[in-house]
Formats: structure tokens, sequence, C-alpha cells
């Protein structure tokens, strides 16, 4: 604080010294005419005659921030006319008059009463005038006068931003610009050398210096290197005073840093790479890993490799992951163990993009030795082929070998092999296989008309290890052989007229064969041997497959014969031939003059003299047969058994109504519900079987059989009925049950009225009366038998 203090005195009493200066000097130069003129000498002593002046006053300084304790005396006004008898009076006006200036009206001394700060303002202007202070009459005109504020050096350099940011390639050379800084400082310019800034720098030597002047600020080191420091914090000073003791400094932080450019090449950090892969891997799976380091960024630092020699260049390739930056390496081609068990590559890392600058640092490339072990596994079974083709004679018998196929183990340990047949692809077990050698035989005679190729797949297994196997497919071809006889290619029939001539043509034929090519045309036509000289017919040979059928006379009669059965030979030209005859129905027809048929029927012709023998025949034929029709339909109805079930239009317990001739006639028909005996599951569709008794026999309710004296035989029945309704094995077995209750040693004897009308009978049915209103009808017939008596 004292050094402050002592700071500010200094620079008050220069101020001080400063303005004397200044007022003599522009009371020297600027001197207003006076109303009493006066004499002054010149620089060679001659007298000059000066006129009158009005002021002694021009223009006035003040020091800035002023801080004594005394008002700061600006300067003093004084009129020539003032004699100094006090009656001249001074008044101000102006900018800050009576405010910040004050002005003593008889002596003219102007003071400063407030510190004054020249970057808030420089200059104040303000108006000067005399009167009399008696009648305030101006003794001269009003005179105009500025107080400049004088400027000392009480503000700091200040930069535009507090922190600055740049950028700089590294390598760059000494002198390369990295940024400008700029710092302003609030004192006057034009007055000494308080604004005058000098640039200095603090922080960040040696590597960056800094133009005084400009605030430019370069590199100062060559070849600095981004990969050792990336990050450089710089401290630049601004200082004024032209950077003299005393000036006032600001500083500011800028942040440098060095921007990567390609100077470094590839490295591999080690000169081999040991990598495996087993022999069951598939192509495209990854094999390993290398990887070069590039302490570049960006796409300084990216890096592609190849594989430029090596005995494994055919069965391994190398792609980069650019995310990584890494070289994968991965199978191209299958590797066997049991051929080669190791494998060396030589693998190339460079960079992508190279910048010529730094060509002298390259090449920007490294190699490394890649060594791939093979790695040995359990493979399946390999065939000798990928597929298998036979040939079999078709009909040959069960047991003929077709072909073989035959599987090995790659494996070193070569284990014994199984062969199998896929029964997915043989379901009629036409084949089998011999396990052991792979022999393929057929277990049943084969048609190639049938089928001509038939395909099976054939397992080939390792006995030690059965989940490795291998699959080959096997095409069998059934070779053809002369089995089948030509036959016609359509069933031919052919029509003559009776009018036809010698050698007319009737129909051409033609023949096929099931047989291949080479067993089947060509195809020769002829007769049987034994008719071969047919008086009727003639068959002609084409020579192209085909025969022509010709009539070998002329004249033919529908009344004698109107069709002709003629047998025809067809032979294959196989080895051996086959042959077979076939028969062509020629029919004789009534033809127009022009050839056209008119109608093929003999019934068509009705003779005078009545009907011709064949119709007589085939009438008498006719009639033979349907009596041997009735006969058979006879024989047939009277051995026909009783069916098995029983329909509900043949239940017999219809009968009883249908052919009932005792009771009461139709009136105890009519009181006889027969309705409660049909059978409940016939009606529902079950019908009984007659000949089948039922597994479940219904058992009667214990309590509800009466006692065989009882004589409540109407509750007897109700309970049977109840029973059979109930009874799931009802009709006909139900019949049985309803009237077993009567027979030998009933008490009520027969009830059938057969032999009321011949035989007297003693019995007493006097107890028919007591069984309820359904044998009323009886009561009254058997129980009133002494009454009858009597009345007879």
């Amino acid at each position: 604080m004292k050094e402050n203090y002592c700071l500010q005195a200094v620079l008050v009493c220069l101020g001080v010294l400063c303005h004397s200066q200044a007022l003599a000097t522009e009371r020297r130069g600027h001197l207003r005419p006076s109303f009493h003129g006066h004499h002054e000498k010149g620089k060679e002593g001659q007298v000059l005659q000066r006129s009158k002046r009005g002021w002694v006053w021009n223009q006035f300084f003040v020091i800035e921030e002023y801080t004594g304790p005394d008002p700061v005396l600006v300067g003093r006004l004084h009129s020539d006319i003032d004699s100094g008898d006090g009656n001249i009076k001074y008044i101000l006006s102006g900018e800050g008059a009576g405010t910040i200036f004050v002005i003593d009206d008889k002596s003219g001394n102007i003071h400063a009463t407030k510190t004054l700060d020249r970057e808030e303002r420089a200059q104040y202007t303000l108006m000067a005038q005399a009167v009399d202070r008696d009648t305030n009459r101006p003794l001269e005109p009003p005179s105009e006068f500025i107080v400049k504020v004088q400027d000392i050096n009480d503000n700091p350099p200040e930069f535009l931003h507090e922190t600055y940011h740049a950028n700089v390639p590294e390598r760059s050379n000494v002198g390369t610009s990295v940024i400008q800084v700029t710092a302003s400082d609030a004192d006057d310019p034009t007055y000494g050398n308080s604004a005058k800034l000098v640039y200095s720098i603090l922080e960040g030597q040696p590597y960056f210096s800094v133009e005084a002047q400009t605030g430019i600020i370069r590199t100062a080191l060559p070849n600095m290197d981004r990969e050792a420091k990336e990050e450089y914090h710089v401290v630049i000073q601004a200082k004024d005073m032209g950077g003299h003791m005393g000036g006032l400094s600001g500083t500011t932080k800028v942040t440098i840093t060095l921007t990567d450019v390609n100077d470094n090449p590839p490295k591999f950090p080690q000169s081999v790479y040991q990598m495996s892969v087993s022999e069951a891997a598939v192509p495209g799976e990854e094999v390993g890993r290398v990887k070069a380091k590039d302490p570049d960024i960006g796409e300084n630092g990216l890096v592609t490799y190849n594989i430029v020699d090596g005995d494994g260049m055919e069965l391994f390739e190398i792609t980069t992951d650019y995310e990584t930056q890494e070289g994968v390496v991965k199978l191209k081609k299958p590797v066997d163990f049991e051929t080669k068990r190791a494998y060396s590559l030589k693998v190339e890392a460079a960079n992508v993009h190279i910048d010529p600058k730094f060509i002298s640092n390259g090449p920007f490339k490294d190699t490394v030795t890649v060594k791939i072990a093979v790695e040995d596994a359990d493979e399946p079974p390999m065939f000798l082929a990928p597929s298998y083709i036979h040939e079999v004679q078709e009909n040959a018998a069960a047991g003929t070998v077709v072909g073989r196929v035959h599987a090995k183990d790659p494996d070193a340990a070569n284990s014994p092999i199984r062969y199998s047949i896929d029964r997915h692809t043989d379901l009629d077990r036409f084949f089998t296989i011999n396990s052991e050698d792979g022999f393929i035989k057929t277990t049943k005679p084969l048609d190639r008309e049938e089928t001509a190729w038939l395909n099976i797949s054939v397992f080939a297994t390792e006995i030690h290890n059965r989940h490795q196997e291998a699959k080959v497919p096997v095409a069998i071809r059934v070779l053809d052989v002369n089995d089948n006889a030509p036959k016609f290619a359509a069933p031919y029939e052919g029509f003559i007229c009776e009018t036809t001539f010698l050698f007319q043509p009737i129909v051409t034929i033609s023949a096929d064969d099931k047989d291949d090519t080479a067993n089947g045309p060509r195809f020769i036509f002829s007769l049987p041997p034994e008719i071969i000289h047919n008086p009727n017919f003639t068959v002609r040979d084409n020579r192209d497959n085909t025969a022509g059928v010709y009539a070998r006379r002329g004249g033919f009669s529908r009344q004698k014969q109107d069709l002709y059965l003629l047998p025809i030979v067809i032979s294959d030209g196989g080895f051996p031939p086959m042959s077979s005859t076939n028969t062509l129905t020629i029919k004789v027809c009534g033809c127009d003059v022009n050839g056209a048929l008119l109608s093929c029927n003999a019934e068509a012709y009705i003779l005078n003299a009545g009907l011709s023998t064949g119709a007589l025949i085939a009438i008498l034929a006719c009639i033979v047969i349907l009596l041997v029709i009735v006969v058979l339909f006879v024989t047939l109805r009277r051995q026909k058994k009783e069916p098995l079930i029983v329909f509900e239009e043949e239940d017999v317990r219809e009968n009883i109504i249908t052919y009932d001739d005792e009771g009461g006639g139709e009136e105890d028909t009519e009181a006889f519900d027969i309705a409660t005996l049909q059978n409940p599951d016939g009606i529902n569709g079950f019908i009984p079987r007659k000949d089948i008794k039922p597994e479940y026999q219904y058992m009667p309710r214990p309590g509800l059989r009466p006692a065989p004296n009882s004589v409540d035989v109407d509750d007897f029945i109700n309970t049977r009925i109840q029973e059979a309704d109930n009874d799931p094995t009802a009709p006909p077995y139900d019949s049985i049950q309803i009237y077993g209750y009567e027979g030998r040693g009933s008490v009520a004897g027969s009830l059938s009225s057969l032999e009321s009308a011949t035989t007297d009978s003693d019995l007493d049915y006097d107890y028919l009366q007591n069984w309820g209103p359904r044998f009323k009808k009886l009561a009254d017939l058997y129980g009133s038998k002494d009454t009858f008596d009597d009345d007879s």
C-alpha cells in the first residue's frame, strides 16, 4: 500500500509540473488582446507593440485520478482591465461549472472539486466572463476555453478472450504461426506510453514464442511429436508503457493441441504369431488375429493386412477389422490333419494413407510370420465317390449282387466302417447290404415295367463312434428283359360289307409292348400256322409296326355268318422274341351301293319262311336261362336261414296281435297294449341278436317276485313288465320270464281255451274274480259255470 501511495504522489507531481509548463507555454503563445497595451522585447532586443488583450489564458489541463486533500488548481482567469481593486467579478459557466469546477470570482482561480477520469470524459468546454461587481455589466465579451483531463496510466491491458484454443500440426517447422492474441488498453494512446503494449510469453517455453508487437504465437522447437505430448498450455502477457518498469499488464491462457500427421509406420509387437485350426473347421471360420500398432490416430492410423507369402496362401485368407484395427485370419479351404499338420504365412500390415511429407520416415508397413497348426479331429467316414450308379436286370433272382459302395475313415486311427441302408429310401425293402464290405444285393425280383430306377441311400458309420457317419446316394437302374409280349395297341374291330370284293382292306392294326424299345419293335404280324391259309381273311405286315387286314374273298352273307373272330399273332424284336395271339372281331354288315355301312345287326333281316335257326337257338337259350334263374331263386328262398338280426317288421311279439284268435276277439286285443312289450333298445336303433345270449342277465330285484301261491296276478304281471322294460337284454328272453309263471304245478293251470269246448273241467275258477280287471273276462267265462248249468 505504501508503494502505491508513493507512486500516486510521484504521478501527481509529474502532472502538476507538466501542467505548469503547458500553462506557461499556452500563456506565452495564446494571449488575447488586452484593453491596456504594454511592450515586450523580442529575441533580438527590438520592442514589439502588442495589441490590447482581454484574457491571458486559452486552454487548461487537469490530471485525472488526483486524490489529494485539497482541490486541484486548474488555472486562473485574468483580464487586463483587472487592476486588483476587486471591482471585477469573474463568472464561470459551461460543462461541469459549479459542480466539478468552481471559480474564485475575485482572483479568477479555477479549482476541480472532484476526481476526474479521462476514460469517462477527456475534456470539458467552459465559458468565462468578466463583469462589473456592482452593476454586473459585462466588461468583456464571454470567451470559451477547454479544460482537458490529463491521462495517467491507470488501466491495465485486457485480452479479448480469457482463454484461447489453437491447433498446429505436429512436426511443424520452427516459426509456424499458431494463433494471434490481441489485448486492448483503455488509456490514451496519443499521450505518453500508457497504451503502448508489448506481448511476452510467461509459460510455454521453449516450445512456443510470441511476437512482442503483434501477439502472434509461433512454434519455437522443431519436430514436436504428438505421440510424445499432445497438448500444451501457454500463458501470454500484454504490458503497457512499452513494457518498461511501472507499466500495467494483463495475461491470457492459450491451449495449443498438436494435430496428428502420419509420421509413424505400423509395427507388430512380436515377430511370430502361433495359431491353430481344427481339421473339422469349415471355410470362413476364424483362425486367429494379429495387430500392428500405429500410434497415429484417425485415417493416419488405419492399417490394412495382406498375406504376401507362405505355404498356406491357398488355404487361408486375412481380412481387416477396421473397428479394432486387427487382421483376422480365416480358413479359406478345409485342411486335413492327415495330409499336412502345419502351415506358415507371411502377413504384411501397411498404412492406408501416407503423407508424402514424411515419406522419408518409411516404409510405412511391417511384416510378421503366422504359424498355423492343424489339429486332429474325429471326422466322419468318406465315400470314395460322391454318388453311385449300379445296374441290375429285371426278374433277377433274390440275392443278385447289384454293386458295391466303399467308404473309409479319414482319421489316422482308420476306424472300421459299418454299412446300412436308409430304410426311408427303400420302403419295399428291395435291397440289402453287407454291413462289412458294402455289397448291395436284391431281396426279390424287380420289374422294370413297374419301376425303371430305384434310388436309395447308404450310411457308413464308424464302429467305435456311431455319431460319425456319412451318407451317399445310390441310383439303381433296372435293365429290361424281354418278358412282355406285344398286344393290340387298342381294341380293334373290323367291319366288312356283304358285297365286298377280293383283297378289300378291312382295318389297320398296330401293337404295343411294355418292354424297352430294344425288346419291342420291330413288330411282326401274322396268322397262326393252323389258319395261315384262311379262306376269308389275310394279314399283310406293313414293316412299320403296323399291319393291314384284308378280305381274301368277295361276297359275305349275314344270314350264314355275321361275325368272324380272326386270331392274329404279334411277335416283337427282342431276344428271345415274345409273341401273343390277339383276336380281331370282324362284323359283316349291310351296305348301300356306295359301300357305306347301313346295319350290322342280324335281327334286321326277317325271312318269310320264319325265324332262322340261329334266332331260334338264341330264344331257346334265353328261356332255359330264365328257368334256371327261377329254380335257383326258389331253392335259395327255401334254404334261406333265419336272419341273425331281429328287425322291427319281423318282431314275433307283433304276431300275437296279427294272429290272435283266442280270447274275446277284437275287444280283447284293444284292451291289451302290445307297445308295453316293445324293446326300447330296438326302438333306439339297437337290435338284439338271436344267436347271441346277452352277457348281462338282468337279475330281478329282491322282494318283487311274488310267492307262487299269491293270488295277486295283476301285480305279478306288472312287475314282470317293469322288469322287462328295464332289462337291456329284453326280447325274446322277456317272454320266458313273463309266461314262466304258468306251467306245471300252477294253481291256475293252463290259460289256453283250446280244449274248453270239448272237455269238461272240474276246476274251480272262482279265484279269477280276485285277479283284477284284466282277468274279468275270464272270470265271467269260467267263474259262472254253476250258474250256467243251473240255468240250463
